[in-house]
């Protein structure tokens, strides 16, 4: 039976040569620390998509250079 809830609105999908796509951050859900070894890890969880529940953990030092402005007072 159709539904029409099921029906996806077209986003402008820009693949690239090697079949990547690039993906715009929405915002970031958590904050973790990691010991390895003696190394300490900072970890941000990074949501890519909302509405697919996309998100991953990501170097915090990385998404701090990328995307200064999402952490601007926070240390």
């Amino acid at each position: 039976m159709f539904d029409p809830s099921d029906i996806l609105e077209a986003q402008n999908v820009q693949v690239r040569e090697d079949l990547t796509m690039e993906v715009q951050l929405v915002g970031l859900e958590d904050r973790r620390v990691e010991e390895h070894r003696e190394k300490t890890i900072s970890l941000v969880k990074v949501t890519w998509d909302k509405r697919m529940g996309d998100s991953t953990w990501e170097l915090e030092e990385d998404m701090r250079k990328a995307y200064p402005h999402l952490f601007s007072g926070k240390s």
